[in-house]
């Protein structure tokens, strides 16, 4: 896996998403999980990954949204939902 780029991922946003880029340091133990996991299972990336597991937190937390719901399912199921 190639180290985290802060670029846009084409794939999951659409014209209307606003992108906010950040930086975040990664435990190396981290990291390589999600290397093998990204080798194991190439329609993910690391922008995928991380939208998954912030979407699912914040739902898991109680925060309902029908945006980050789908954002949540979108990226879980590789989906593309348009308005």
């Amino acid at each position: 896996m190639k180290e985290l780029d802060y670029n846009e991922n084409s794939k999951v946003l659409n014209q209307k998403d606003e992108v906010i880029s950040f930086k975040c340091e990664l435990q190396e133990n981290l990291q390589m999980a999600m290397k093998d996991f990204v080798e194991k299972h190439p329609n993910w990336d690391q922008y995928r990954i991380l939208q998954a597991a912030i979407a699912g937190f914040l739902m898991q937390k109680g925060f309902q949204n029908r945006d980050l719901t789908r954002l949540y399912v979108g990226n879980m199921f590789s989906m593309n939902f348009k308005d």
